[in-house]
């Protein structure tokens, strides 16, 4: 029976380990497209397109305007290589079955106020997934290509105890959709990477219901970037999520905190918080040696009201007001079920889900202002 045991599971690990480089390698090819067509470097474009690919495109004299692949990559040699054009992409979604694979990639051009959407098939040939076509359309957007991080947790349990917990539906939505609907792009990064567990979902709320059901949005959630894979430069704030999740794993994080400090900074950015997403700030350190909280105002979800004789509350590793205080912070925050954000100077921070609003459009404030 251990024999049995061991051979289901390694083969479990072994399907699980083939799916990931298999999404992988289908990542590298489309980041092929968006690097090569974004800083004008042919090599890489044809690098991604089976040289016998063509697109399909739309023409203002045409129903359909087919392109090949190899002319197609020409366009693309006119301009400074390596120079960015202004084209600013981002993989929206993948799926694949076997050796064919389809795959979504949203391209912005902020300075012409336009937003292009590409849809791909792909084909694993010879060892190497290629684009083999290629469809495309465009539309008006007020997409500015500025992009926020949002931090969230791996931690699908209160500590080492068997009591769920995840990350808060509703304080990634509500602020999510804020910054989408003003032209920001959000990316989603956790300590392990891949799908994080959600916490506080309900379909009654209109808002919750149009995202849950949202397959771009849900690929996000569900395939989260891991730290080495982020770069620090593209962002302009970030901002670290609650529900139970975010007491663990995020706060000790180094990788996370050194990238949350070079947004703040290096980039001059700003850090965010809502609810116990401030857990997530308690340990962050300035270039100077003091904590980041130290004499600064910071909102969250506060120590009383936690229900401090749940069995979930024996399982926090610190408390999140008491650490602030003991930091030399100063933590505020008003009545149950309001929303509530302080901000100082570059830290915007929220008391509870119903601040992630307010929290989000204070964070556009101080980015447009700082243009």
């Amino acid at each position: 029976m251990r024999k049995i045991f061991f051979a289901i599971l390694f083969a479990l690990l072994s399907n699980l380990s083939f799916s990931q480089s298999e999404q992988s390698l289908i990542e590298i090819c489309i980041q092929n497209y968006i690097e090569g067509t974004s800083y004008n470097k042919p090599e890489n474009i044809s690098k991604a397109f089976y040289p016998e690919a063509n697109l399909f495109l739309s023409h203002k004299e045409k129903p359909l305007w087919i392109v090949p692949s190899s002319e197609y990559v020409t366009w693309f040699q006119k301009g400074n290589k390596g120079e960015f054009n202004g084209r600013v992409g981002k993989i929206i979604s993948i799926e694949y079955f076997n050796d064919i694979a389809l795959a979504k990639a949203e391209i912005l051009i902020p300075e012409k106020k336009q937003e292009f959407m590409d849809m791909f098939l792909l084909k694993k040939i010879q060892g190497e997934w290629k684009i083999i076509s290629k469809a495309a359309s465009s539309k008006a957007s007020n997409k500015s290509g500025k992009k926020i991080l949002f931090i969230v947790s791996n931690a699908n349990y209160y500590g080492n105890s068997t009591i769920s917990t995840g990350n808060s539906f509703a304080e990634i939505v509500n602020a999510y959709d804020t910054f989408i609907n003003s032209g920001y792009t959000v990316d989603f990064v956790s300590p392990k990477g891949g799908a994080i567990p959600l916490a506080y979902i309900n379909t009654s709320d209109n808002l919750q219901k149009q995202y849950l059901y949202n397959e771009d949005f849900m690929y996000a959630i569900k395939n989260t970037v891991s730290p080495k894979e982020i770069d620090y430069k593209k962002y302009k704030a970030v901002h670290y999520i609650g529900g139970g999740s975010a007491m663990y794993d995020v706060p000790e994080n180094q990788d996370i905190q050194h990238i949350t400090m070079q947004v703040y900074e290096d980039n001059n950015g700003i850090i965010s918080s809502v609810c116990h997403g401030t857990a997530g700030i308690v340990n962050l350190k300035t270039k100077n040696g003091k904590f980041l909280v130290e004499g600064k105002k910071i909102s969250g979800y506060p120590d009383s009201f936690e229900k401090q004789d749940g069995k979930y509350f024996k399982h926090f590793p610190f408390l999140i007001q008491k650490t602030i205080e003991e930091r030399g912070g100063k933590f505020k925050f008003s009545k149950r079920n309001e929303s509530y954000v302080e901000q100082d100077a570059r830290i915007v921070t929220g008391q509870n889900f119903q601040s992630s609003n307010g929290v989000a459009l204070k964070i556009i404030e101080l980015i447009e202002r700082s243009n």
